[in-house]
């Protein structure tokens, strides 16, 4: 490429974890972000439905530190989500540094929030990004995730999540602010398909067969909404 590209030299963190549809938490998938740390306030990623070179991009996330959070309206707030249980839980990893380096940045991680948009549901639809932008969010509980999801995920990329967890324990577990994660107070936002036709909780589940770098989906029970 012969052109100056300085938006995307500017990606320098590789970040896996997972989402949900906002209002709709059995309906799950892996998200691949890769992301620019502008400051230490300000992160943005773009997130992709796999690693690999002809991955589809799903949309974007905005990830900020708990003090500009603090400063948002609360109408603003309820379309964020906290990062504490992605954290904690070991689900939400860095692939392919260090595990110090990992560790350093999860510290900085758990005390943000992100917003989080999908613009293209390749869960339903592989060929065009169709049907409206949807507001994800991330769990805040044990028990949320498709315990095969996150399997199939560790297994893939040769990371145990439950060790990850047992080494997290010692990051200190932030207050969250409690604008954030709205749905849990049944206040849960998203735009509607007009169309109507759009829908999820149709599609794979993770019971069945995936390829080998085929991204982790789930509409599968989750015990807590």
């Amino acid at each position: 490429m012969l052109q100056d590209r300085p938006p995307i030299d500017a990606v320098n963190a590789y970040l896996d974890g997972f989402h949900f549809y906002n209002g709709q938490m059995s309906v799950q998938m892996e998200a691949h972000h890769y992301c620019s740390i502008l400051n230490e306030d300000v992160i943005q990623c773009t997130i992709y439905d796999g690693n690999v070179k002809d991955a589809k991009l799903m949309g974007v996330e905005y990830i900020i530190s708990e003090a500009l959070f603090a400063g948002l309206p609360e109408q603003e707030k309820a379309l964020w989500h906290s990062h504490v249980q992605e954290v904690k839980s070991g689900q939400l990893i860095a692939p392919g540094i260090p595990e110090v380096a990992e560790q350093e940045l999860m510290e900085k991680l758990i005390r943000t929030y992100g917003k989080t948009w999908h613009t293209w549901h390749t869960d339903l639809d592989k060929d065009l990004p169709r049907g409206m932008p949807q507001l994800m969010m991330g769990f805040t509980a044990d028990g949320q995730a498709d315990p095969a999801m996150v399997a199939t995920r560790d297994s893939r990329l040769g990371v145990s999540s439950d060790e990850k967890r047992k080494r997290r324990a010692e990051i200190t577990t932030p207050a969250i602010d409690p604008g954030a994660d709205a749905w849990q107070k049944g206040t849960v936002i998203q735009i509607e398909d007009p169309a109507g036709d759009h829908l999820h909780g149709r599609g794979r589940k993770t019971n069945e067969v995936l390829a080998p770098d085929q991204n982790a989906t789930s509409e599968g029970p989750a015990t807590r909404e």
